[in-house]
C-alpha cells in the first residue's frame, strides 16, 4: 500500500514538472523571437498567451 501511494506521488510530482518545462520553453522561444524581430511583439505576446492559456485550461503536458 505504501509503495503504491509513493508511486502515485511521485508520478504526480513528475508530471508538473514536466509542465513547467513547457511553459519555461514557450516563454524563451518567444523571447528569443521579440530580440531577434522586434516589430513582431504584438503578435509573439498573443500568441505566447494564447498557448499558455490553452495549456493551462486543458492541463495539457507533455
Amino acid at each position: 500500500m505504501l509503495n503504491i501511494t509513493l508511486y502515485h506521488m511521485l508520478l504526480a510530482q513528475e508530471a508538473v514538472q514536466i509542465g513547467f518545462r513547457l511553459n519555461g520553453v514557450i516563454a524563451l522561444l518567444a523571447g528569443i523571437l521579440i530580440l531577434a524581430v522586434p516589430r513582431l511583439l504584438n503578435l509573439i505576446v498573443a500568441i505566447y498567451l494564447i498557448l499558455i492559456g490553452l495549456i493551462e485550461v486543458f492541463g495539457l503536458r507533455l
